[in-house]
């Protein structure tokens, strides 16, 4: 899921850099204005490592592969915190791994840190459905499903509209999709595993939980 260096056009990577200023700078004037914006920090620094980890694990689905994303995860611990903290373990990844990469750093980003954020809000629905553990587990199901699927969307329609001129439209496109297919398996993986998750963490330590 990460788009390395060279494959996107200057315009689209500036944009990219736009976008991750913009939803940076709303997330921590969010913060900010918390009782005790330093109270998290640590639980942030915690789930960036395991983001940084997971994204570098490769599930093989043939004929390709795809990696653990957790954004939904984080959406639903960390809250606004969760756009910084991915912002955070790119970075890392492109500069230690050469994973993704420092041009597409913004895009990659959008790609993945802005469906956490919007997970967040999605998990907070459940102050209006019920906090139960039902209502925990549906909506902790739907971010982690939403926080891929969302995040595939996005990196589908990024592709599709800047496929280079010098390579075959239609083997691009297929490759794409292809790849686009091989992260409904891991929609379902990340749903589940964020619902027991969330559910977890509502019995044992439900402060964890954003809006707990």
């Amino acid at each position: 899921m990460h788009i390395p260096d060279g494959i996107l056009p200057i315009s689209v990577t500036a944009g990219g850099y736009a976008a991750t200023t913009a939803i940076t700078w709303y997330s921590v004037h969010k913060i900010n204005q918390k009782e005790n914006p330093r109270e998290d920090v640590p639980k942030a620094a915690l789930l960036a490592a395991a983001f940084f980890v997971a994204s570098l694990i490769h599930i093989p689905v043939p004929p390709t592969s795809v990696h653990l994303v957790l954004n939904g995860l984080l959406g639903v611990t960390l809250g606004y915190f969760a756009f910084p903290a991915i912002l955070i373990g790119l970075f890392f990844q492109a500069v230690m791994f050469q994973h993704g990469g420092l041009t597409t750093l913004g895009i990659n980003a959008v790609i993945m840190g802005l469906p956490a954020l919007l997970c967040f809000y999605i998990f907070r629905l459940r102050n209006i459905a019920g906090r139960g553990e039902r209502m925990t587990g549906a909506f902790g199901f739907l971010a982690g499903f939403g926080g891929v699927g969302i995040s595939v969307v996005l990196l589908l329609v990024i592709l599709l509209t800047n496929i280079p001129a010098d390579l075959d439209a239609g083997v691009e496109r297929t490759a794409i999709f292809t790849l686009t297919l091989a992260h409904v398996p891991l929609m379902a993986i990340e749903g589940a595993f964020t619902a027991l998750m969330a559910i977890f963490l509502q019995r044992v330590r439900p402060e964890l939980l954003v809006g707990a």
